[in-house]
């Protein structure tokens, strides 16, 4: 049967040696790129276009026209090759159109060798575009997946191939044009269209059949939260530019594929789950990449049952609107009639989708429940065993766990949400009150306590991470309202001083970050790093700030966000604790400080966006277990380690 895709869907696929098909009402020029693990394509010679159509495992049509087959063996592709793209750009030139919104939609069906179709997309609701990524055909616990991606560019060319990490991509584009504009290639009449009677295409088809859903997040949208910084995720926001999740400081060559580690599965069985079963140079990157593999797995799933939901929906109203519109069958058995083969047929199609997504979700938890307890101490909850054997490391973890992600379909799956570590934003616990069911249940001075709680545990998890004296923190908490919540820190011992209180402890504070930032920076920018003075404490530090802006004046406030802005490039990091409602005096003056943090909440809140797929993630911090003393024991253990280091 074949699968009729919809944007960001996906479908396994049976079979290695495929041919792709490509129908457009206006000659187009088709192509591919080949991609590593981050969808990077390393440079022209991953590129197969009509000047140069063959690579290793691929082979595009030499010259545009309205109907392309491309041949596809992913058996022959390169080992560090994980996502072959199918490309489509409109050939420039006078008399041209310029953009896929004058045209027809093309249509793209990956088949078998025999012509069997096993996957179709049409590619809809395209304007100002004039190239586009069609097709993604990528790897995913050893096997291989379709996915019907439909990500225009309005930049043509140059801006799909910038997105997609090649060097020069302006001058690779304009090569492409010349080789079809100089003969190289040249248009062909298009085919005679199929009838009606032949192929039935839906916008939208009822993908719940099997489908999954758009692809990553990532991911930003206002005014809920953007979501972090997926390694393998890069899409394009609402506003049209690009967002590349990938860290700037992590290496871009190919890591090493997983060693296999267990026997594969059944033909026909779904892949049996392996924590680290993804691609890295350790473990540790292998997990991250595992679980964003598991976050992209999970919008798609959820985002297509949403799709054939929504279509199954479309689709009675519209056979109902059609049956009913003659009066004579809006009463009596024919109307009767209608209305029940109408919600059948919609009944038939949820339940479907229902089916497929409860598939997909049955492989996700297993999938969980074997990476959860494999998970290292900065990637695990603390009621993971780990803690149990908690010992202060000896470097920086790549990331760290900042709460989970679930989905309202998904209510018992939960995704972590990693962040890369050094922090390159600051983070706002938000303590004012929502529209969540959590917050309405939740009195203000509770909200209050719990988010400083939050930043309780977030700071002791970034101490617990770093090696012994890396990593510094400082407290301002000016009117002393949270001095129960911050006994733990304080009574360890770990913070670098008590926490400030009153408008002088906040000045002394401020002023002393302040001058770390100006120094840093003025020592990079005079390359003289080595003449920094002896008592600067060059690790990373981590200021919390309870109850803003209480305490703060207008030059310590303009403070705040010259450490919010400059501070995470230095090594300077702000953990504000604060309701925006009590701040509201300052009017739009604090609306840069706000959008440059990270909203988080003490309590489970569907405040993260997924930009790509429109989800509303819901957010849920991590608590350490009731009665539990996890805690205190491994701050006291940061806290023997830092004094040790002292002698």
């Amino acid at each position: 049967m074949t699968a009729e895709l919809v944007r960001g869907q996906n479908h396994t696929l049976p079979q290695t040696r495929l041919e792709i098909r490509v129908s457009a009402g206006s000659p187009v020029v088709a192509g591919a790129t080949l991609g590593d693990e981050r969808g990077t394509v390393r440079g022209a010679e991953w590129i197969a276009h009509p000047a140069s159509h063959r690579v290793p495992g691929l082979e595009v049509s030499r010259q545009a026209a309205a109907d392309h087959r491309l041949a596809v063996d992913l058996d022959a592709l390169p080992a560090e090759v994980h996502r072959v793209t199918v490309v489509l750009a409109l050939p420039v030139g006078a008399g041209r159109p310029v953009s896929f919104g004058a045209v027809a939609a093309p249509f793209v069906a990956v088949t078998g060798l025999d012509g069997t179709e096993i996957a179709t997309f049409t590619l809809t609701g395209l304007d100002t575009e004039s190239a586009v990524s069609a097709l993604e055909l990528y790897r995913r616990q050893g096997a291989w997946k379709v996915r019907a991606v439909g990500q225009g560019y309005a930049a043509g060319l140059a801006g799909l191939f910038a997105d997609q990490g090649v060097a020069e991509a302006a001058e690779t584009a304009a090569a492409i044009q010349e080789a079809v504009a100089s003969g190289l290639a040249r248009s062909v009449t298009p085919p005679p269209r199929t009838t009606e009677g032949e192929r039935v295409r839906h916008p939208a088809g009822p993908a719940a059949a099997g489908a999954q859903a758009p692809a990553p997040p990532v991911p930003e949208a206002q005014p809920a939260e953007p979501l972090g910084d997926p390694a393998s995720a890069r899409t394009e926001a609402p506003g049209g530019g690009p967002i590349d999740y990938a860290h700037p400081r992590r290496q871009t060559s190919a890591p090493p594929p997983p060693p296999p580690t267990a026997p594969p599965a059944a033909p026909g069985q779904p892949a049996r789950p392996v924590a680290g079963d993804a691609t890295g140079w350790s473990m540790d990157e292998r997990l991250y990449n595992q679980i964003w593999g598991m976050f992209e797995d999970l919008a798609r799933a959820v985002a297509a049952y949403r799709s054939a939901v929504d279509f199954a929906e479309s689709r009675m109203d519209q056979e109902l609107d059609r049956a009913l519109s003659d009066p004579r069958n809006r009463i009596g058995g024919a109307g009767d009639r209608a209305r029940e083969a109408a919600r059948a047929k919609r009944d038939e199609l949820t339940g479907r989708a229902r089916e497929a997504l409860e598939r997909d979700l049955a492989q996700l938890a297993a999938e969980s429940a074997v990476v959860e307890p494999a998970l290292p101490a900065a990637y695990a909850g603390w009621d993971n065993p780990v803690w149990h054997a908690y010992r202060v490391p000896m470097e920086i973890p790549m990331a760290l766990r900042l709460g989970d992600l679930r989905l309202g379909e998904a209510p018992d799956l939960r995704i972590p949400l990693l962040v890369r570590l050094p922090l390159e934003r600051g983070i706002w616990i938000d303590s004012g009150r929502t529209a969540s069911e959590a917050a309405a249940s939740t009195t203000g001075d509770q909200l209050r306590g719990l988010a400083v709680e939050t930043a309780v545990t977030l700071a002791a998890r970034l101490l617990a991470v770093y090696p012994a004296g890396e990593f510094s923190v400082h407290v301002v908490d000016p009117a002393g309202s949270a001095a129960g919540q911050l006994s733990p820190l304080v009574g360890s011992g770990v913070l670098a001083g008590p926490p400030a209180a009153g408008a002088e402890g906040v000045a002394s504070v401020l002023a002393h970050l302040t001058r770390r930032v100006d120094l840093v920076q003025m020592a990079i920018r005079a390359g003289a790093a080595d003449a920094l003075p002896p008592d600067l404490d060059t690790g990373e530090h981590l200021l919390i700030v309870n109850d803003f802006p209480h305490g703060f004046d207008d030059r310590a406030v303009t403070q705040l966000r010259y450490l919010a802005d400059e501070g995470p490039s230095v090594g300077v990091h702000l953990l504000m604790v604060a309701d925006r409602e009590d701040a509201r005096a300052y009017g739009p003056v604090l609306d840069p400080l706000w959008r440059s943090l990270l909203r988080i909440t003490p309590v489970a809140d569907d405040h993260l966006a997924d930009p790509w797929v429109g989800h509303a993630w819901t957010y849920e911090p991590l608590r350490t277990p009731q009665g539990s003393r996890v805690l205190e024991q491994v701050l006291a253990l940061v806290a023997e380690a830092r004094r040790g280091g002292r002698r």
